[in-house]
């Protein structure tokens, strides 16, 4: 049986107690993992001083797979969002976050399976910014008049949009790949061609001209606004989502409110040699050490990495033993339940998709 070497970084808040059930989920399916534990996050900056140290970074660099729980971004301390420095440091252009409905989970919803695939490093996220008041960003507001003759008003702050053809054809190309590794049969760019015709422009023309190159699968565009319309009123008529970096952080919450809430929702950021599987919400620090937060959206990354490294068969067992749990109802945690019912432990439901598995 293939050992396989893995980075684990617990995160902070309920991160260690979900990565904890995950990881004896995983364990269940009989795969051989050596678990590297690092730090990221609150843990970090107590021992290191550095929310993401540099023995992190290397572990994760000669392991090139990583399972991620969910890390704080300390609020007003000056340090930026470890996982944008992660997606950043390890070139992760491609954010792939899945949404499906499995039966049991609180939503108005049928049938939904689709996957939003986000460009990383590019648009508003990719970080140039300039402060209200700075002289350089006085200085730009001026360039900008000089340039175009547009009036920006001097007590603003800026955000630079890039989008490249380079980035587009990246991002569109792992899209349309994916969906054809995957049996699925249609990709929609996402977009505001209408309006941002140099930007949201150049990636909707790019996605035309890559998309020829994938006759077998079928493309559309949406601008994004009727894409969120679309979304809410036939989501089971869409596939594969490509979206620049803003509009997919955006839809993808809009998606998760769909299947049940981001407690369903795991991600995943895929570089050319590194990948990071991580749940899409937050840390939330005020359940830590509580057990009561649902573990799915961390389990399903797990699914993701299983996936990943080639374990088709554990991926399929585990999806399966946690979609069984859902839907019998019996372990699963409060946010399933009618509101202020109180559910099963985080512990009790990991228990319980070990069970089906062993059933």
């Amino acid at each position: 049986m293939k050992k396989h070497k893995i980075t684990l970084i617990p995160g902070d808040g309920i991160g260690p107690e979900l990565t904890e059930v995950t990881k004896r989920c995983i364990e269940a399916t009989g795969v051989s993992i050596d678990w590297e534990v690092c730090e990221a996050g609150i843990p970090a900056i107590e021992k290191f001083g550095d929310p993401l140290p540099e023995n992190t970074i290397q572990s994760i660099k000669k392991n090139k797979v990583c399972l991620k729980g969910p890390i704080t971004t300390p609020v007003g301390t000056g340090y930026r969002s470890i996982n944008v420095a992660l997606r950043q440091v390890f070139n992760l252009y491609a954010c792939v976050r899945p949404f499906k409905v499995y039966k049991g989970a609180r939503t108005f919803y049928q049938n939904i399976d689709l996957v939003v695939v986000r460009e990383n490093m590019e648009d508003l996220y990719a970080g140039i910014e300039f402060e209200m008041g700075k002289p350089e960003t006085l200085s730009i507001i001026q360039e900008i008049d000089n340039l175009s003759g547009k009036k920006i008003s001097a007590d603003s702050g800026i955000s630079i949009k890039p989008i490249s053809i380079s980035g587009t054809t990246r991002i569109v190309k792992f899209a349309f790949d994916y969906a054809r590794k995957n049996r699925r049969k249609k990709v929609t760019a996402v977009h505001k061609a209408n309006i941002m015709k140099f930007t949201d422009g150049l990636f909707l023309d790019v996605a035309r001209k890559v998309a020829l190159e994938y006759p077998d699968i079928e493309f559309e565009d949406r601008i994004v606004d009727n894409m969120a319309m679309q979304l809410v009123q036939k989501p089971q008529k869409y596939d594969v989502l490509v979206c620049p970096n803003l509009y997919g952080d955006i839809l993808s919450d809009l998606c998760a409110g769909l299947v049940g809430g981001l407690g369903l929702s795991p991600g995943a950021n895929y570089g050319d040699h590194v990948a990071i599987f991580e749940p899409t919400h937050g840390s939330a620090p005020k359940y830590a050490g509580k057990n009561v937060v649902n573990p799915s959206a961390q389990i399903l990354a797990a699914v993701l990495m299983l996936y990943y490294i080639d374990e088709k068969a554990a991926a399929k067992k585990l999806e399966d033993a946690l979609s069984r749990v859902i839907e019998k109802g019996e372990y699963t945690t409060y946010d399933f339940r009618p509101e202020g019912t109180a559910g099963a432990s985080t512990t009790e439901m990991g228990q319980a998709i070990i069970k089906e598995m062993e059933d």
